[in-house]
């Protein structure tokens, strides 16, 4: 256990360097709060330049990775991600054991470890979290339903019981098998909170999860559309670490304001980076390109419910209509491969043998007349108002569809609205058409079929209110299935109905870049694009 507190000469460095911060230095090159051109006394401090801002910092209440990217450093799970894969890990359990018929978690928790607030971090904290992700609902926690089947109550929820053996062993029975388990548990969205926190702060923990967590940073402000300030947890149980004494997560929205901002050094790290800005990147002297894990697919959402996208035929005919290799080739610079399923090939259960819609504007046209809409139709594409790693340039994708439509007698309307009110209203089916994406949260199947298009998920994140009964059973069963092979046929299967109701229109999967100075040292960017920043240094 390291000692609290920092020295007052440490203190007085961060709150001058976080002042000059917040008073508008950013514009000047090298200046002392940027970390990575510091003297070897300064704090070390990490500006991470982002796409957009957090929707919330509960992670239990957001579903955008966005804010993932914060509170993957302020909160912990139960069991952790590898490195830079999704195989599962110890986190704040030590050990677990699973009974044979695969119904009883056990897990022996890390003792020794508190809260940031100072309260002790055991069994009864982990069985007050899961009692309020239980009695949530669809529109506090969307992600609890997604991955659990439902809430309390409900039949589809999965977990029967959550107690505590004693003060460091908790143990989960299940009603159900359910293959994916573990690897829910390490997402994100389950980081155990403190029992105080959750008292005291109530609803407000999502705007300031001050002490909240037990992992490696505190929060300390949060400035909507601007920034999120985190400051080293002195108390933190792994020992040397983190190594950062804060971090900074900076909003540009704009690719090339953000790549500038590295560039002149007023931000250390940025996330997003273009791919037609790349081979700038990487002949800049003192900035070094990272590539982030391919796990992701980007889509041209069709809202099943609502006319003319509620006729199979229609949905395909977009499919048709949409020329997807001309807008790899050139949003995407060869650094993604044309989709075709709702899944990237490297998850297990790819159906590969799927053959995609090609582009062919008179088949689409063919199926617009079988439709009874031969002279086409209005709509409103949707165009994403931030960079995601599945979408670098929203609304020149949004363009590229529009000009595609358009050939086939169908005129798109362009709109957008601020990134949390996007996500809003196209979580509640008020789209024709919309772009949105999914970075995979656990490396299973589960985690894209059955999270995006499973009815059970329809109003939280399945936004394209896309229902077939027998993709849901076949979902179910691959959930509860435990060999793993017969999972794979089972998803290759529900993923062959899935392309003929044509609900998306896949359109890639990318290799997202990131760009640092050359003095980030130990950063792994990890393929659910939660990274987590304990262990990066900056060289001095």
């Amino acid at each position: 256990m390291r000692k609290k507190g920092w020295s007052i000469a440490l203190l007085l460095i961060l709150l001058v360097s976080s002042v000059l911060y917040g008073c508008g230095s950013e514009s000047s090159s090298g200046d002392s709060e940027g970390g990575s051109d510091s003297g070897s006394d300064d704090p070390k401090v990490l500006i991470f330049g982002r796409g957009g801002d957090s929707v919330a910092l509960d992670p239990i209440t957001v579903t955008d990775g966005e804010s993932f990217k914060v509170t993957k450093n302020i909160f912990e799970t139960l069991v952790n991600f590898g490195q830079q894969d999704t195989e599962v890990n110890p986190g704040l359990a030590e050990e677990w054991e699973v009974s044979e018929d695969g119904l009883t978690y056990t897990f022996n928790l890390r003792q020794g470890v508190k809260f940031q607030d100072g309260t002790d971090f055991n069994a009864d904290a982990v069985v007050k979290n899961f009692d309020r992700w239980m009695n949530g609902s669809d529109d506090k926690f969307p992600y609890y339903a997604s991955m659990f089947g439902g809430f309390k109550g409900e039949e589809g929820h999965v977990i029967k019981e959550v107690k505590a053996v004693d003060e460091s062993t908790v143990e989960i029975t299940l009603k159900r098998p359910q293959a994916p388990f573990l690897k829910n548990l390490a997402m994100s969205p389950f980081g155990i909170a403190s029992p105080k926190a959750i008292d005291e702060l109530g609803d407000k923990l999502g705007e300031a999860p001050t002490d909240a967590g037990t992992g490696p940073f505190k929060f300390v402000e949060w400035k909507r559309n601007d920034k999120v300030v985190l400051e080293k947890n002195e108390n933190y149980w792994q020992e040397d670490l983190p190594k950062l004494d804060q971090v900074i997560f900076k909003s540009i929205p704009e690719n090339s304001a953000r790549l500038n901002a590295l560039i002149s050094g007023e931000i250390d790290l940025a996330d997003g980076i273009a791919p037609t800005d790349a081979a700038q990147v990487e002949s800049t002297d003192g900035i070094q390109i990272f590539e982030r894990p391919s796990m992701n697919v980007g889509y041209l959402g069709l809202t099943s419910t609502r006319e003319p996208f509620d006729d199979p035929k229609v949905r395909q005919a977009v499919n048709y209509a949409v020329d997807k290799q001309a807008i790899v080739d050139a949003f995407f610079e060869g650094r993604a491969e044309v989709a075709k399923n709702p899944m990237p090939p490297v998850i297990a259960g790819y159906n590969d043998e799927i053959e995609g819609y090609e582009f062919n504007p008179e088949k689409a046209k063919e199926l617009l007349a079988e439709a009874g809409l031969e002279d086409g139709f209005e709509m409103e594409l949707w165009a994403m108002p931030v960079p995601r790693p599945y979408m670098p340039d929203g609304q020149k994708v949004a363009e590229a569809i529009q000009s595609n439509l358009a050939d086939v007698g169908i005129k798109a309307e362009i709109v957008s609205y601020e990134w949390a009110t996007y996500l809003e209203k196209a979580k509640n089916g008020e789209a024709d058409a919309f772009l949105l994406g999914w970075t995979g949260d656990n490396g299973d199947a589960d985690n894209f079929l059955y999270v995006l298009l499973d009815e059970d998920n329809i109003g939280s994140n399945n936004y394209s209110y896309y229902s077939n009964d027998k993709v849901h059973d076949l979902l179910i069963e691959a959930q509860t299935e435990v060999d793993e092979e017969k999972r794979k046929e089972l998803y290759k299967e529900a993923q062959a109905i899935i392309h003929e109701d044509a609900p998306w229109v896949p359109l890639a999967h990318s290799t997202p870049l990131l760009a640092g100075k050359s003095n980030i040292k130990n950063f792994f960017p990890h393929p659910t694009g939660s990274d987590l920043l304990s262990g990066v240094d900056i060289e001095q």
